[in-house]
């Protein structure tokens, strides 16, 4: 069993560095998709942790609960309420976006959104509110003042952007079911992993496996490294 485990390592490895366009092009897709999805939200969902953390409105905290929970909700559920939106009979079907990157797009945008707005908010609770009040007082207008703020809680706010994109590299539930898992187009590395182990080929599951695992290392190392510059400093 020890020599067929490392025998498919082996083969992992061996896989990676020799250029097999399947592979890649899985690994392709999942970062493409990903890397959008975190782009598309991150101002918006920082924007709303600020408002959420600096702002007093009548039902503020109604707003925080609901996307603490938000947060925990499973991927396959939001797989299968945006599956349900974007099908044939449903209210966006004539979008013809099922099956598609940004369908994908869209469900890692829901995923990650209440991730980035829950730690962000958190991230700006930190922060003395008195300096926002100081800004505001000494004449800087909001944009400006948030800004300083956001400078101030610079590493927090890295930690939840690395936070929301672990939450989507990683979800296989929402992928499968919008992306239809398709080779060249919406196959990204959670549902090719599944796939792979179900076919009994671990190779190519163990290979990506890898790739996720490396690229949860760089991050961690990273966000490390930059929060240990910013103590020197």
């Amino acid at each position: 069993m020890e020599m067929s485990l490392l025998d498919t390592c082996i083969d992992a490895i061996k896989l990676l560095f020799s250029g097999n366009t399947e592979l890649w092009s899985i690994i392709w897709v999942s970062f493409c998709v990903s890397i959008t999805a975190i782009l598309i939200s991150a101002v918006p969902a920082i924007l709303v942790g600020f408002l959420l953390a600096m702002v007093d409105f009548p039902g503020r905290w109604v707003v925080i609960a609901l996307f603490n929970a938000l947060m925990a909700i499973p991927t396959v559920v939001v797989g299968l309420t945006l599956y349900l939106l974007l099908s044939r009979s449903g209210p966006f079907g004539e979008l013809h976006l099922l099956f598609s990157q940004p369908a994908m797009v869209i469900g890692q945008v829901l995923l990650c959104f209440p991730v980035l707005v829950c730690m962000s908010h958190a991230a700006f609770q930190g922060i003395d509110r008195r300096a926002w009040e100081t800004a505001r007082t000494l004449g800087a207008h909001c944009g400006r003042a948030a800004l300083t703020i956001s400078c101030e809680a610079r590493f927090a706010l890295l930690a939840a952007m690395l936070a929301g994109f672990s939450r989507i590299i990683s979800e296989v539930g929402c992928s499968m079911m919008v992306g239809g898992n398709i080779l060249g187009y919406t196959r990204n590395i959670p549902t090719a992993i599944a796939l792979e182990t179900s076919k009994g080929e671990f190779s190519q599951g163990v290979a990506l496996g890898l790739v996720l695992l490396m690229l949860a290392l760089v991050l961690n190392f990273t966000l490390a490294s930059v929060r240990g510059k910013g103590q020197l400093i």
